[in-house]
């Protein structure tokens, strides 16, 4: 292929496509409502996340980290889910009645 006076456009033209592409693409991956980023998570009620089960209704997030992260250290997955009733720990159901027992420390008498 001879492209004789016009091979020194060859470079910048491909270069300019290749830019081209790329701002299409990002474009297309940050704009609103049609992204394939994650999107921010939506608060639900304590019945809406599946298999999962509400162990523990803390009044804060802070009181509810600590209480997932005890229960992590004791073996249990956790979560802590932002509802819109207020901040929930959650486990799984084969778990629930172990974390409820480890949640309510030792027995005072």
């Amino acid at each position: 292929m001879n492209w004789g006076s016009y091979s020194y456009a060859f470079g910048p033209l491909v270069a300019l496509v290749a830019v081209g592409v790329l701002a299409l693409l990002l474009r297309w991956t940050f704009s609103h409502g049609k992204s394939v980023v994650e999107r921010r998570p939506q608060q639900g009620a304590s019945d809406e996340y599946g298999l999962l089960e509400v162990v523990s209704a803390p009044g804060t997030f802070v009181e509810a980290e600590v209480q997932r992260r005890t229960l992590v250290d004791a073996g249990i997955r956790a979560t802590l889910a932002p509802t819109t009733e207020g901040p929930r720990v959650m486990v799984f159901p084969d778990q629930a009645g172990l974390a409820r027992q480890i949640l309510q420390g030792p027995r005072q008498r």
